[in-house]
């Protein structure tokens, strides 16, 4: 059985204009928000984001951008919310 690794890129331009849930290396930080963009080195802008600590909401927090080493997953926010993973395509 041999690895095939996958581009993330697609999938994540496939999310641009959807909601989406968003967490963190650090901590248990969650972000949820509009996904308004992602560049060439997959930093990630959203927009009406809403923070969430520990599953609790911290507020709103508007336009945020953020950095691409920090991510450590991203859904669409009705996929987070079912449980169901994400498919990549190659």
């Amino acid at each position: 059985m041999s690895f095939v690794p996958l581009n993330p890129r697609p999938m994540l331009q496939s999310l641009v204009n959807e909601e989406v849930r968003i967490r963190l290396k650090w901590g248990t930080s969650e972000y949820t928000g509009l996904l308004v963009s992602v560049d060439s080195y997959m930093n990630i802008q959203l927009s009406n984001a809403e923070e969430y600590m520990d599953g609790k909401s911290t507020g709103s927090l508007g336009q945020v951008l953020i950095r691409c080493n920090n991510v450590l997953w991203i859904a669409a926010k009705d996929a987070a919310t079912k449980g169901a993973d994400t498919e990549m395509r190659g």
